[in-house]
């Protein structure tokens, strides 16, 4: 039984594999995070994951993950090395966009796998709008079940996974359950590495303000 389910593992990978850092994938759009420690590269599924993805990268190409921060590590209590880091536009109205519906991992068959990127949500499916999380490890209890939603996976890093292992390891306090980042890793820019950057034409109220995020 170990064995099966080491192959079952692997063949979920499979298409992750296929992913690379250093050129595009069809079907995938490349994002390069540049963060405090180091960047990271994400590759998001927009075939198996569209309406994730595309609203992914309109904050990308409108710069609203421009100057914003990893603010969260949740580690598993008996594997710290495990668990997951949290970044995006927390809640700061000036850099919001919609809402978007709710692509299961029953929808894509994109499952919570270790470096998979997947989106926050603060309540029911379709709460989802500029925050998100990358898995370190495996996290099957995040994607669909009968009897919970889970999460909207629709992506993986193919790059920088170090990068996401010292974000987890970074020291913090006691709020939200002690997940809390003490020192926020802050994120300088996110950059589109594939395809034509499609700005929504929205304001952006950070900038006509002058304030710096971080």
């Amino acid at each position: 039984m170990r064995y099966f389910l080491m192959i079952v593992a692997l063949l979920a990978a499979l298409p992750a594999a296929a992913q690379r850092a250093d050129r595009a994938t069809p079907g995938y759009v490349r994002v390069r995070l540049e963060t405090a420690l180091g960047n990271i590269v994400l590759a998001l599924d927009a075939k198996r994951a569209p309406a994730t993805t595309a609203n992914f990268m309109k904050y990308v190409d409108d710069g609203r993950f421009d100057g914003i921060s990893f603010y969260r590590s949740a580690r598993q209590k008996n594997a710290p090395s495990l668990g997951f880091i949290q970044s995006g536009i927390r809640t700061d109205a000036r850099r919001f966009l919609d809402m978007i519906p709710h692509e299961s991992t029953k929808k894509t068959g994109i499952k919570h796998l270790d470096m998979t990127i997947s989106m926050a949500r603060r309540g029911e499916p379709g709460s989802a709008n500029g925050n998100w999380f990358i898995a370190v490890g495996p996290m099957p209890w995040m994607d669909w079940k009968p009897d919970n939603p889970g999460y909207a996976a629709f992506g993986r890093v193919v790059a920088g996974q170090n990068v996401v292992k010292r974000i987890l390891a970074q020291p913090t306090g006691e709020r939200m359950k002690g997940t809390l980042l003490l020192k926020p890793v802050y994120v300088k820019r996110a950059v589109r590495l594939d395809g034509k950057a499609k700005p929504t034409g929205r304001p952006r109220p950070w900038l006509i303000e002058g304030r710096k995020d971080g």
